[in-house]
């Protein structure tokens, strides 16, 4: 039996990644947003955020978590540079607001912003 749950959980998992896969991008528009930079795991996890959070969320940003930006209007968007990760350069940006430029996509209620740039 266990056995065959984990073979069911594969097949489950190789079919939701085939239709991944299959997907293709909405249009994309390059945008320019200002906001925090957020550790996404405890962002969502308890909604951890700003200065009382800023050495929690250097950490876990070093440490590889994805890092994000919440714009002055709430928006939240997964932050990536051009097919690598941002989090050495974002992670002395810890709760602190930045702009950045990139090209947004969105999918499924994610916010990603591509390709991404910190504006000086």
């Amino acid at each position: 039996m266990k056995k065959l749950l984990t073979f069911a959980a594969a097949v489950t998992a190789l079919a939701a990644w085939t239709h991944a896969a299959d997907m293709k991008h909405d249009e994309k528009a390059e945008v320019t947003v200002k906001g925090e930079v957020l550790d996404m795991a405890c962002y969502l996890d308890h909604g951890a955020h700003g200065a009382k959070h800023a050495a929690c969320a250097e950490k876990c940003i070093r440490s590889g978590l994805p890092v994000g930006l919440k714009t002055e209007d709430g928006k939240v968007f997964l932050l990536i540079g051009a097919h690598k990760p941002m989090n050495t350069e974002l992670a002395d940006y810890a709760a602190k607001t930045i702009t950045v430029k990139g090209d947004v996509v969105t999918r499924d209620g994610i916010n990603l912003l591509e390709n991404a740039e910190i504006v000086p």
